[in-house]
């Protein structure tokens, strides 16, 4: 299904997401009430239920046995939860996670498969219509969602929302149109659907703040240690982009000017000491046996004074890292995801000393350490809440990062 992009589309469409939004905030209503509560006239409302309704996204509720008053009880309309799915996609270094929700915003389901690292684009969008499939009965229908939320590894550049008009950002060609990542091509000619892109780790910090750990937090600083290390900031309850994209690489912060040479081109980031590679490489290198994380877990849980003494450094390192990014930013939630939170205690330990030395005494007892609690596939539900715009997280935030929209015309006669 093709959609125009002009400005009426745009307006008529914002008028959908009021309804629908609406309904779901408050259940079953008449035509009368959704008028009261959206403020829209009686011609327009009518006019977008009536398509709402024909998309099959709005259906009537069940009447009420009791009438209210004399003759027959108002009609109300409801959403359909078998409409169509929003999806989330994380497309993870070593790994695919998918996660979708109805339009009732009630979670279908989650998958996740991991791949060779080298896995080429076309074959990890086949995996992800696979892992859609199990998700939706082998068809996806987004109805009136009209959207896939996706998260990619590193940084996401696009046009900075106060440049001027036309004005060249990071990835933007000389005519000032951004140039879309592989995957928006691939998964829109395969799903026919625009795909709202950003960086996975930040996606995985809207997810924790929004469904996980920090639900509720207005700010929260999110840390996630796998084969990278990214994470993302919440401030004063929006989630933080930054400009053209670029924030939340606290793995490239550097912690040993004389370490080990980054993917980034610098040398001793963060990266190189807490990544899922570094950290199993330096536990070889001191004679420990662990092809991956869960067998450096066993050991820690087995008390191997070896692991837990590495894993101690890795997290000072950790530790002194976030306390800088506290003493910057100010967050009342630190959460830390991913992998290597898996080892708990002996990493946690050692990262919480860090901040009880580094962190201003002001605001120390002030700030909360917790592990997140959404899994692998926090990224992918931050990408259903990008589609979604919903979250007053993102009342300041781009409506997603369609950074192909010449794509997404509907095509003339």
């Amino acid at each position: 299904m093709s959609h125009p992009r002009g400005p009426l589309s745009q307006l008529r469409r914002g008028h959908e997401e009021l309804v629908l939004g609406l309904l779901r905030k408050h259940g079953p209503l008449s035509r009368g009430e959704l008028g009261k509560h959206c403020g829209l006239s009686r011609t327009t409302l009518y006019d977008i239920l009536a398509d709402l309704v024909a998309e099959d996204a709005v259906v009537t509720a069940t009447p009420q046995e009791s009438p209210r008053g004399r003759g027959r009880p108002a009609e109300t309309l409801t959403l359909n939860p078998d409409a169509g799915q929003a999806i989330g996609i994380d497309f993870a270094r070593r790994g695919l996670h998918v996660a979708a929700v109805n339009l009732a915003h009630e979670i279908v389901g989650a998958a996740s498969e991991p791949h060779a690292a080298d896995l080429p684009w076309e074959e990890r969008v086949d995996l992800a219509e696979r892992l859609v499939g199990t998700l939706t009965g082998g068809g996806l229908r987004l109805g009136a969602l009209r959207a896939i939320g996706v998260g990619v590894v590193g940084p996401v550049s696009g046009p900075d929302p106060e440049d001027e008009p036309g004005k060249p950002g990071p990835e933007v060609e000389d005519g000032g149109e951004p140039v879309p990542h592989p995957v928006q091509l691939l998964l829109r000619e395969r799903f026919g659907v625009p795909v709202l892109l950003d960086n996975n780790t930040r996606l995985a910090a809207l997810g924790e703040s929004i469904w996980g750990a920090a639900a509720g937090g207005r700010d929260v600083l999110y840390l996630r240690l796998s084969h990278g290390v990214g994470g993302g900031l919440v401030v004063g309850g929006s989630l933080h982009r930054g400009a053209y994209g670029l924030s939340g690489e606290f793995g490239h912060i550097t912690v040993d000017r004389d370490g080990a040479r980054c993917d980034c081109g610098g040398t001793g980031c963060l990266e190189t000491v807490a990544s899922i590679r570094a950290v199993l490489d330096a536990y070889r290198a001191e004679g420990g046996r662990a092809d991956d994380v869960p067998e450096l877990v066993k050991a820690v849980k087995a008390g191997e004074a070896r692991a837990i003494g590495l894993l101690d450094g890795v997290g000072v390192a950790i530790g002194g890292v976030l306390a800088a990014v506290c003493n910057a930013i100010g967050p009342s939630v630190i959460v830390i995801g991913g992998e290597l939170a898996e080892t708990g205690e002996a990493l946690f330990d050692p990262i919480e000393r860090a901040l009880s030395t580094h962190v201003m005494p002001v605001s120390l007892h002030r700030v909360s350490l917790r592990r997140a609690t959404l899994g692998e596939v926090a990224g992918a539900l931050g990408g259903i809440a990008l589609v979604l715009h919903e979250s007053p997280l993102l009342a300041r935030y781009p409506a997603g990062q369609d950074l192909a929209p010449g794509l997404y015309q509907q095509e003339g006669p």
